[in-house]
């Protein structure tokens, strides 16, 4: 059987995506990720570099994830906010990567940060052109701070699942969900600037087309 060097790459990302969320950068074990993923630990570090450059590729690719899957559009609203919204339940390894990263970076540098950073600049770039900042003085200002909003009014509801339970208080937690999605999606309409109204057009004088012109 011959050797499928892109099978082994997926599965060593696999399991290192499972290993970091559940363990961090620091509690992560090269040999766990070995094993689950059924390879040697020499291949980890010739495809990734070594542990740290693995989970900076890990944090990325998910990021690039979500940002394929979901097109935050102000145009669009509800259905993308929702649909964010959906994806963060549904992935909730993210995340915990994203709060291992913040635990263990700090505000220092991450790994990858210039890629990320340039991915991110894009997004906004794309966003400001879609209306999100319309009337701001400076619109790529206007759209970071739009962005990171409604990132954060999604992303807690599953950053701190004892603190949405405990304040929500309610036992069905699916409702509680889904009354949280309906609220975010509310409040990231409401940070929209209002949009001008346009002028109605001048009334014309209605008459029948079999009514003879007046003549004066």
């Amino acid at each position: 059987m011959s050797y499928d060097a892109e099978a082994t790459r997926q599965r060593i990302f696999e399991a290192a995506t499972a290993e970091f969320a559940e363990h961090g950068l620091a509690g992560a074990r090269i040999e766990r990720i070995a094993t689950a993923a059924k390879a040697n630990k020499q291949a980890i570090y010739l495809y990734f570099g070594g542990k740290e450059k693995l989970f900076g590729a890990v944090v990325r690719a998910k990021m690039e994830e979500i940002c394929h899957a979901v097109a935050v559009d102000p145009h669009t609203l509800p259905e993308s906010i929702g649909r964010l919204f959906d994806w963060y339940q549904e992935h909730p390894e993210l995340i915990r990567l994203l709060m291992w990263e913040a635990l263990e970076s700090g505000d220092g540098p991450v790994v990858g940060e210039e890629a990320r950073l340039a991915e991110y600049q894009q997004n906004i770039g794309d966003l400001s052109a879609t209306g999100v900042a319309e009337g701001s003085a400076d619109r790529i200002r206007a759209a970071q701070d739009w962005m990171f909003t409604v990132l954060g009014l999604v992303t807690w509801n599953f950053a701190a699942p004892q603190l949405r339970r405990l304040i929500l208080d309610e036992p069905d937690q699916k409702k509680a969900l889904a009354r949280r999605r309906a609220y975010v999606i509310e409040l990231a309409r409401n940070l929209l600037p209002a949009q001008p109204s346009q002028p109605a057009p001048p009334r014309r004088p209605w008459t029948h087309p079999d009514t003879p012109p007046r003549h004066r």
